[in-house]
């Protein structure tokens, strides 16, 4: 069986797409938030990228060669903009840190 024919991964992988694109729109109203608010968004952003986290190296781990290939299709991506995968968590982990300083002061 192929990873994507995995009823598993396909469940995972729309359940992040969801919750991702639900946090992108509610984001764009971030600034409108309360002290609270904004901290349970960014809870729920770190959370998100943990389970991306472990989504993608269950892709690296894998030995289907789809998946193989969809990870050198996200580093051929992030190439192009001098990124590593590594980098883009790093990026997004620095972001939110900066969030979370914004709000304590």
């Amino acid at each position: 069986m192929s990873f994507f024919d995995s009823e598993i991964v396909q469940q995972e992988a729309k359940q992040l797409f969801e919750d991702y694109q639900s946090l992108i729109q509610l984001g764009g109203n971030y600034g409108k938030f309360d002290r609270e608010g904004k901290k349970m968004f960014i809870e729920q952003m770190e959370a998100l990228m943990d389970r991306y986290r472990i989504f993608m190296k269950r892709f690296e781990l894998s030995e289907d060669f789809m998946a193989q290939m969809t990870v050198e299709q996200l580093k051929t991506q992030l190439g192009q903009f001098g990124l590593t995968p590594q980098q883009m968590f790093d990026q997004m982990n620095r972001t939110l840190e900066k969030m979370k300083g914004e709000i304590e002061t």
